[in-house]
């Protein structure tokens, strides 16, 4: 029985499309940030078990200088899809290593996706948007095609086709989410 899975995207092409996608300029903090997380999940790829422990040395004290620097901390153990985009790397972005983001995800700064004092770890769609100062924590599911608002606090499943505001988080339906009273649901702690 053959796989369904698509055969990984090869490491330079997917550093190509990181570079072009993040103004095309290696300054750029978001493009440095995910060029070293690129490394460290092709360091533990490695099959020789000492080429592996070489090169998570090496991944390992580079991505504590660039982090530090950039203030970007993504795990080479988060599940990134393609397309992935920091929109904005003027404060700090800090990912827990659990984490699984969908494609096209874009993500401004200061934001933080992680657990939530307990175990799990968020779990989020294709073709979302994260906007500035939101917090998603816990064992939860973000739908597809979801755009969560800038100071959110998201703590509960949202659904697919949802904007998500507010602290705690309402969820509207995206096609007219402020159009009446009643399609509101609270999705409080």
């Amino acid at each position: 029985m053959a796989s369904l899975q698509a055969p990984p995207v090869p490491f330079g092409q997917l550093v190509r499309k990181d570079y072009e996608r993040h103004g095309g300029t290696v300054l750029n903090a978001a493009f440095i940030a995910l060029l070293v997380y690129r490394f460290g999940r092709w360091a533990g790829s490695r099959r020789s078990y000492m080429a592996r422990r070489f090169f998570q040395k090496i991944y390992g004290a580079i991505n504590m200088v660039v982090s530090t620097l950039t203030r970007v901390w993504i795990p080479a153990e988060v599940t990134l899809g393609e397309g992935f985009h920091i929109i904005h790397v003027e404060g700090s972005i800090s990912i827990h290593p659990a984490v699984v983001i969908g494609k096209r995800c874009g993500i401004m700064h200061n934001v933080t996706i992680g657990t939530n004092m307990s175990a799990g770890a968020p779990k989020i769609g294709d073709d979302v948007f994260i906007g500035v100062n939101s917090t998603i924590l816990g064992d939860i599911r973000i739908g597809d095609r979801v755009r969560i608002g800038a100071n959110t606090a998201v703590s509960t499943d949202v659904p697919s086709d949802s904007i998500v505001v507010g602290s705690p988080a309402r969820i509207y339906p995206r096609l007219g989410p402020f159009l009446s009273e009643h399609t509101k649901t609270d999705a409080g702690p």
